[in-house]
């Protein structure tokens, strides 16, 4: 496999409108723009999603469009697996584009091997992959969260319900909470993320009022993280704490400071690729950290090779990879959930498939 050349690297640019507004504490999404990455040799393709979200911690549209652009021009012709130790210059500031060109070449690797993608990012040493992931359902804004769609969601298999806070009133998001969790049934809980909305003070209160709730975690709950106050808020809650856009600033620390929180959010398209971020979960795993991956609202191709990650670090949690409903368009068919899971095909490569249209 290792003398097998890459053929070519294509962009292939994309915008995609979202059926419904994404709404979080920082800001609202309308449109998906980005471009598809696609490896070619021998006739094969394997794929990579390209669609940075400066608010979610990638670089910005431009500097992808340049990584991406220096990628195509200097890694056709070596051999794939040369090409997946060749970061580009300035890598490091582009995250997003790193790991779209390394879902490429991984999935193009495994698909010319005939092996799904998470057994081939194990190799032959690596463990046994699941075949399926939990995942939580996405419902946007906790404000406007209905009774209904509480209802939906637990009718399609749903146990973790992940809604948005910070995007109101405290005192109205806890009052509104207060009337969702009564429509739970037992071992039902919601995840709440806050993408870093509160002061300390905010935070304290709102963990105060949710302490009898059941509440499965609540991510990024501080404006500006650090240890000490995290720390102290992770003692008050009586669920888990999680770093999402803030994780960048743990992961290169080796231990070398207690981990502040109960959970880590990983996303790979933020840390730069597949094999940062399991090395971080392998890193954090070892410190009793509980681990989630998630997308950042991806395309099919996206979510496909995240999905596929997820199931080769095989964290029991649900994860957040049931997006491709919000999505008006997409690249190809997404994963979709059945009874609160993906189940991933036992074909090579990541599960994409590109529709012929585009």
């Amino acid at each position: 496999m290792g003398a097998t050349r890459l053929d070519a690297l294509d962009l292939l640019p994309f915008r995609l409108a979202l059926r419904h507004p994404w709404r979080s504490a920082r800001g609202l999404l309308q449109v998906r723009r980005g471009w598809l990455v696609r490896a070619r040799s021998d006739g094969i393709h394997g794929y990579g999603d390209c669609a940075p979200l400066a608010e979610a911690g990638t670089e910005s549209m431009g500097a992808a469009h340049r990584a991406l652009q220096e990628a195509c021009e200097r890694l056709p012709g070596l051999p794939i697996e040369s090409a997946l130790h060749q970061p580009a210059p300035g890598s490091a500031m582009a995250p997003a584009a790193s790991h779209a060109v390394e879902c490429a070449l991984l999935d193009l690797q495994s698909r010319l091997a005939g092996v799904p993608l998470r057994r081939w990012i194990l190799g032959p040493r690596g463990g046994t992959a699941s075949d399926w992931i939990e995942v939580n359902g996405a419902l946007g804004p906790a404000i406007q969260v209905t009774g209904e769609a509480v209802a939906r969601a637990l009718d399609s298999g749903y146990r973790v319900l992940k809604v948005k806070v910070g995007c109101a009133d405290p005192d109205a998001e806890i009052a509104h909470l207060v009337d969702l969790a009564s429509a739970l049934p037992a071992g039902a809980g919601l995840r709440l993320d806050a993408n870093g909305a509160w002061d300390l003070e905010t935070a304290q209160r709102v963990i105060a009022a949710c302490t009898d709730l059941p509440i499965e975690s609540l991510e990024e709950p501080l404006r500006r993280p650090s240890s000490g106050g995290l720390a102290r808020l992770q003692a008050r809650a009586p669920f888990p704490l999680a770093l999402d856009e803030s994780l960048v600033h743990w992961t290169g620390r080796e231990g070398s400071r207690p981990f502040p929180v109960r959970r880590a959010v990983i996303k790979p398209a933020v840390l730069g690729g597949v094999a940062t971020s399991l090395r971080a979960t392998g890193r954090l795993g070892s410190l009793g950290i509980e681990i989630v991956l998630t997308g950042i609202l991806d395309s099919a191709a996206g979510l496909w090779a995240t999905a596929q990650v997820a199931a080769a670090v095989g964290s029991p949690l649900a994860h957040g990879l049931a997006t491709g409903s919000w999505l008006a368009q997409d690249l190809g068919p997404p994963p979709m959930s059945r009874m609160g899971r993906l189940h991933l095909p036992d074909r090579p490569g990541s599960g994409f498939e590109q529709f012929a249209s585009e």
